[in-house]
This record gives C-alpha cells, sequence and structure tokens, in this order.
C-alpha cells in the first residue's frame, strides 16, 4: 500500500513510518523538516510541508491508499500551558486533521487512522483522577484541541480508526487494544503505538471506532 504519515517526525509518527517501511509498504513522510530528519530510509519519501497549509496536504494526499495522523506539539507541555507554542499553532490537530479530511474527500482516500489521546472523547469518564489534575492544569488547551479533532474525524464520512494511547514513553512497554475504553498499564511505547498506527492503516479493523492503547507488561529477553 501506499500510505502518508502526517506529522512523521514526531515520536509515534517515526515509529509509524518505520513499521510501515518494515512491513514493505510505500511511506510518505509529511513533516516541516521531513527531508533533513528522514533522509535515506529505505522505502520511505520525506516530504516537506505544514499540515496546516491545504495545498501541502493536497500534494501529499494524492495518490495514497490511507493516512495516518500523528499530529501535536513537541515541546515542554508546562512551556506550552505557560507561554504557548514557539513554532507549532495551539491547533494544529485539529487544523491540520481537518485539512488532511478534505484533501481525502477530494482524492477519493477512504482509510484514515487519526491518534489522539486516551481520556478525550468518548474516554474521557475513564480517566484516573491524577491524570484528570494534569489534563486539567497543565494540557487542557492540547486536550481540547484534541477534543475538535475528534470531532472532525467522526464527522468525517471516511473509514476512521481513531487511536487513543496513554503516556507515551520511549521504552519497551507493548500495546494492548481495547475498544471499551479499559486499560491496563499506563504508559506504552511510542514503538509500539506506532506499529498499531500501521496495523489499522494497512487493514480494515476498527472502522468506525475508537481504539484504546495501553501498556502490557514487557517480556523478558530469552523467556518462553
Amino acid at each position: 500500500m501506499q500510505v502518508l504519515v502526517v506529522g512523521a517526525t514526531g515520536g509515534s509518527g517515526r515509529a509509524a513510518v518505520a513499521a510501515l517501511a518494515a512491513e514493505g509498504h510505500g511511506v510518505t513522510a509529511l513533516a516541516r523538516r521531513a527531508s533533513t530528519e528522514l533522509a535515506g530510509l529505505p522505502g520511505v519519501r520525506p516530504v516537506d510541508g505544514d499540515a496546516t497549509v491545504p495545498d501541502d496536504v493536497d500534494a501529499a494526499v494524492r495518490g495514497q491508499d490511507a493516512v495516518v495522523v500523528t499530529l501535536g506539539i513537541t515541546e515542554s507541555a508546562l512551556r506550552v500551558r505557560l507561554r504557548g507554542s514557539s513554532g507549532t499553532p495551539a491547533d494544529v490537530r485539529s487544523r491540520g486533521t481537518a485539512a488532511v479530511v478534505a484533501a481525502m474527500r477530494r482524492h477519493g482516500v477512504r482509510r484514515l487512522v487519526v491518534q489522539s489521546s486516551y481520556g478525550v472523547g468518548e474516554t474521557r469518564h475513564l480517566l484516573p483522577l491524577s491524570a484528570r489534575l494534569v489534563f486539567a492544569l497543565l494540557l487542557r488547551p492540547q486536550i481540547a484541541d484534541h477534543e475538535v479533532q475528534e470531532d472532525v474525524v467522526r464527522s468525517s464520512g471516511l473509514d476512521w480508526t481513531l487511536v487513543q494511547p496513554v503516556y507515551l514513553t520511549d521504552g519497551d512497554e507493548p500495546a494492548v487494544l481495547t475498544t471499551d475504553g479499559s486499560v491496563e498499564g499506563m504508559k506504552v511505547s511510542r514503538r509500539a503505538v506506532g506499529g498499531v498506527l500501521a496495523r489499522l492503516a494497512t487493514g480494515g479493523d476498527d472502522v468506525g471506532r475508537c481504539v484504546a492503547v495501553s501498556g502490557g507488561v514487557p517480556v523478558a529477553a530469552g523467556a518462553a
């Protein structure tokens, strides 16, 4: 398949690019510095562009079979809350996703997989109290943008799946998927989430559903 990853230089985006390329799919990687940060990866076509610019997104969507969206703000959450983002629009998730949806409709691309966050939308009431406090005090504007993003996806008319991971790490926690909002560990590796995004984009599972992704227990090296 030909798959576009929007937000391809973030942690989950990179992981999705790697997982798709490892499975032999053709990957178009859209990010503002894609040609610098993803140059030379086999099977990957880096495209410099801004997800909030419709023309950039339209050109990248043309000819794809599926699109994965992993947009976000990579700066410190505390800095963003206190001073705002220095280089990324606060509404990058919703604006970028809206641009993707519009381009997919124009070009007849149906399969859309979007990374959101656990505790948004239908899992909001399942969030632990400690996490609710973090959301309210530190992440409120970013979570609000996720809420708008999910509304865009749900009303898109496309073959969409929303992916809601718990706290992301650079560790090795494997991914556990549910569609009822239940979770196991509250940490999951970006690499595992990237694999989930790739698998959903290239398959037909969970269309029109929200998938919670939590962390299972890593298997020790050499374990049976």
